[in-house]
């Protein structure tokens, strides 16, 4: 079988768009607390 045509690594999610990564910027943290007032299960990658 071939591979897929996009496939991504799993450090670089978790640098971008893990939870350490949105808690250091500002609009990161907006990110994080509008999930928690949603009720997100999940907040971050």
């Amino acid at each position: 079988m071939t591979k897929r045509t996009l496939e991504g690594t799993n450090r670089k999610q978790k640098r971008t768009s893990g939870f350490r990564a949105r808690m250091r910027t500002a609009t990161g943290r907006k990110v994080i607390q509008s999930r928690r007032k949603r009720g997100r299960y999940r907040l971050a990658v």
